[in-house]
């Protein structure tokens, strides 16, 4: 007879720790503005007067969402590759967004697949530039997981 309460207890005890994990409230939607899409499929943003080349921290990812999204070195072009390496949280994402913001104030949006190893290459200039990249989760959460700057480096 005890063990049959203790086994509807802990019944009890997992099917509340279940609904409490998901009850979080969506992210509310973002402004819209105008956008032209390139041949490559980004979004290119023409200048806007609030260009910001100053990073900000970053979101803090909980463990069973953490994905990593590396955001290499400029090459001789000023082109920087975006890759994405997967992580525990790759189940649940639902897109992955890479935005560069140049030192000329245009920016580019480029989407990034959910399979590891994917990369885009994002269009720099010979200056510094700024790369910010996004995770939504399917449970409507949306972490900023980079934001850093690349300088061009010259020899």
């Amino acid at each position: 007879m005890q063990s049959r309460f203790t086994i509807i207890m802990i019944a009890l005890l997992c099917g509340a720790i279940v609904v409490a994990g998901c009850t979080s409230t969506p992210a509310s939607p973002s402004a819209t503005t105008p956008v032209s899409v390139s041949p490559a499929g980004t979004i290119v943003n023409p200048p806007s007067s609030e260009i910001s080349l100053t990073t900000v921290p970053t979101d803090i990812v909980p463990s069973y969402n953490q994905v990593t999204v590396d955001v290499g070195v400029k090459d001789y072009l000023g082109n920087i590759a975006v890759i994405y390496q997967g992580g525990t949280g790759q189940i649940h994402v639902k897109k992955i967004t890479a935005t560069i913001t140049r030192a000329d104030g245009t920016t580019q949006t480029a989407f990034l697949e959910n399979k590891k190893g994917f990369t885009v290459e994002l269009e720099g200039t010979k200056q510094t530039d700024r790369v910010e990249v996004w995770v939504d989760m399917d449970n409507g959460d949306t972490y900023k997981i980079n934001d850093v700057l690349r300088e061009y480096r010259t020899r």
